[in-house]
């Protein structure tokens, strides 16, 4: 029982080198979140143009997706932590719904270059593209974290003695999809 209420108080979840990871990775994205800012109030015609472009039903889509996978995600850790069974199909479901994301991006990147855009299109655009593919870099790894918890969790290598491996890897997928619902408004619905 002690260990039990141990396991479930108040704590940082996962490891504290990943959460310095986490919070660098945030800085970074913070900054180009403030360059983003400051550009388009000094063009607001060009972001607003460069807007009409884009594709918001993908971007919502593509929110969907995420969102999805981490509640899927945060599940699996809930399960592991009560030991509960379907960790692992918990993932593997959390993985596939990254994939609209995945998918959706791709398309919409094709999409976007097939019509003319690309980074050196002009401001709205050089930012458009970096922030998104910077951000999806940052998926791609999440799913690979994601593919390895899952490995480990069917090997039985998580088991839910020692959350801390399974914590980080959840803790840094929440923070990409976090990173998200700030870029979906940020370049899909703000004027």
């Amino acid at each position: 029982m002690a260990d039990s209420q141990a396991a479930r108080s108040p704590h940082l979840p996962g490891d504290l080198a990943v959460w310095f990871f986490i919070f660098a990775e945030l800085a970074v994205f913070g900054i180009l979140f403030i360059g983003y800012g400051v550009a388009r109030s000094l063009d607001p015609a060009t972001f607003a143009a460069g807007k009409e472009a884009l594709h918001p039903w993908t971007g919502l889509l593509n929110t969907i997706g995420l969102i999805t996978a981490s509640y899927l995600v945060a599940l699996s850790v809930h399960r592991l932590r009560d030991r509960k069974p379907g960790v692992a199909m918990l993932l593997w479901a959390g993985i596939a719904a990254s994939c609209i994301y995945t998918f959706g991006k791709l398309w919409e990147y094709a999409d976007l270059y097939s019509n003319g855009y690309n980074l050196g299109t002009d401001t709205f655009f050089m930012f458009y593209f970096f922030l998104t593919f910077f951000h999806f870099m940052h998926v791609v790894l999440g799913q690979i974290v994601l593919v390895v918890l899952a490995v480990k969790v069917k090997k039985g290598e998580y088991n839910g003695d020692d959350m801390n491996g399974m914590e980080s890897g959840a803790s840094y997928w929440h923070m990409v999809d976090l990173v998200w619902l700030v870029l979906f408004p940020m370049l899909y619905v703000l004027a």
